[in-house]
């Protein structure tokens, strides 16, 4: 089961949501207090069973918030993020080669996120 790890770093605090195997799968922006980072963490809890826009196909149809975006990065990788109904970004993920792989990205959170606990972790 995956888990959501929040650590302090040099100008705030994040998490990160940590599939079973220890991957991770997305992290957030830093938070100035741990109440804010806890905030978001619910938010990727509600909002994770969103919709996916694919970015990468010509004339791709929008879905509606909270959404998934798979986008293609400068370095050409492709990369998803989380949006909130608000359409605030919550969660991203790490680069990925194959579009195949980016979208088991996506996959992994729906099933991970939903009951993830919240464990903090020492930086």
């Amino acid at each position: 089961m995956g888990k959501f790890e929040v650590k302090e770093v040099k100008s705030g605090i994040k998490f990160n949501l940590k599939a079973g195997n220890g991957e991770v799968i997305a992290t957030s922006e830093i938070y100035s207090t741990e109440g804010a980072c806890m905030n978001g963490i619910e938010s990727v809890k509600k909002n994770c069973l969103g919709n996916i826009e694919d970015q990468t196909v010509e004339n791709y149809t929008p879905a509606k918030h909270p959404k998934f975006e798979i986008y293609k990065d400068k370095a050409g990788e492709f990369r998803f993020r989380l949006k909130a109904k608000n359409g605030e970004i919550i969660a991203v993920s790490e680069g990925y080669k194959a579009k195949a792989s980016c979208q088991k990205g996506i996959e992994s959170v729906k099933r991970n996120a939903p009951e993830a606990p919240v464990v903090k972790v020492e930086a």
